[in-house]
């Protein structure tokens, strides 16, 4: 007897991913590309809704596209030693307290900005001022530099 299929729309619903997502995790080979129908329909497998949660999952807890592909790659060998999935994980955990220490170093900044702030009028306002003049802040960014994510 055959494995049940699935449709995109189905796979989306069971797993809570939009469709573009799931397209995307096949173009860059993150999700193996379903079979498909002679209606060129893409046909999903148990196996395929497993690796697209453990996607989901990885991309949760802030794990890059290259950290899930290596992961992915050391999961092909359920009988190997562990120690990369470790590290690709140690590498997180330490990115994650990175990221909170700057962001609660970032909300006492916002707090003692608009504690220092009377609220009255713009022109007096603390909050346009430290805005306008980075030299004001604590947060310690490096005095003034702009930071951009891509």
């Amino acid at each position: 007897m055959p494995e049940r299929t699935f449709s995109i729309g189905h796979v989306s619903s069971v797993t809570g991913c939009k469709v573009e997502t799931i397209r995307f995790y096949e173009g860059i080979g993150l999700l193996p590309e379903p079979e498909r129908t002679q209606g060129n329909q893409r046909r999903y497998l148990n196996r395929h809704i497993n690796r697209l949660r453990f996607i989901l999952h990885a991309r949760e807890l802030g794990l890059a596209v290259d950290a899930i592909r290596q992961l992915i790659s050391l999961s092909e060998n359920p009988a190997a030693p562990c120690e990369q999935v470790d590290e690709i994980a140690r590498q997180q955990l330490l990115l994650v307290r990175t990221k909170i220490a700057r962001l609660t170093q970032l909300a006492e900044e916002l707090e003692r900005i608009v504690a220092s702030c009377s609220g009255e009028r713009i022109a007096d306002c603390r909050v346009m001022e430290v805005l306008a003049d980075h030299s004001h802040c604590d947060h310690g960014d490096g005095g003034g530099r702009v930071q951009t994510q891509a």
